[in-house]
């Protein structure tokens, strides 16, 4: 079996959990992370999605689960912030993430740089590694499939200018790249509740991405705290 099946077969029809903190956030440190996704994989989580060659090498430390990376970094000259650059990518080779995830959007990355030019030059320099598209709509899940990437996710829709106003999770895309593309499909964006994590996988989907509903006690309380307000 090799590394990509194996990867493939270990989180099929799982819950992923992403343990991410941002440096203005309570929770941001490696440490802190590590204990999040050790908690996910004791709860019975298949796979973690992490931020940072900081926060992977840690977590990968603390549990035996594959793990997707990514590092986000913000640039002036471009929207694009989901491992934007070659160097991003160097940088998270360095920690030995299982899959690494990468906007797959079309987007101009930093520098005006297309994601042709970018996924091109990188899988050329990776060829071994399983590269995760990050998408907002079926047009970039089609796309991403024909540059070659392993798997796409539906982590951007709702994050785009042209997707903002889209209601989540969107089980409806789910169906539709699952129906559309020969590679897997992860769920990501929106899901709160057990119920619409089932929908998610029963959509068709390979995995589902839950994040700020199991990792971010700041948002989760506010969703309590609004809900009580007048």
């Amino acid at each position: 079996m090799n590394k990509k099946t194996e990867v493939f077969s270990k989180i099929k029809g799982g819950l992923i959990v992403s343990c991410q903190a941002l440096d203005n956030e309570p929770l941001y440190s490696s440490y802190i992370m590590s204990r999040m996704a050790y908690a996910a994989q004791l709860g019975g989580a298949c796979g973690i999605r992490a931020n940072s060659p900081e926060d992977i090498t840690k977590i990968k430390e603390t549990v035996d689960l594959p793990v997707i990376g990514l590092y986000k970094k913000n640039f002036k000259d471009s929207e694009v912030y989901i491992t934007p650059t070659e160097e991003c990518v160097d940088a998270l080779m360095e920690s030995k993430p299982d899959i690494i995830a990468i906007d797959a959007t079309d987007r101009l990355r930093p520098f005006g740089i297309t994601l042709d030019e970018f996924f091109k030059k990188i899988r050329s320099k990776y060829p071994d590694m399983i590269f995760m598209g990050d998408c907002s709509c079926l047009e970039d899940g089609i796309h991403a499939e024909k540059l070659g990437f392993d798997l796409v996710g539906t982590t951007l829709c709702g994050y785009t200018n042209d997707t903002q106003d889209t209601e989540l999770p969107n089980i409806s895309l789910m169906k539709q790249l699952t129906s559309t593309l020969k590679i897997p499909v992860i769920a990501e964006g929106g899901i709160w509740s057990p119920g619409e994590l089932k929908a998610a996988i029963d959509s068709g989907v390979h995995a589902a991405v839950v994040g700020t509903a199991i990792t971010r006690p700041m948002e989760i309380t506010k969703r309590f705290v609004n809900a009580i307000r007048v």
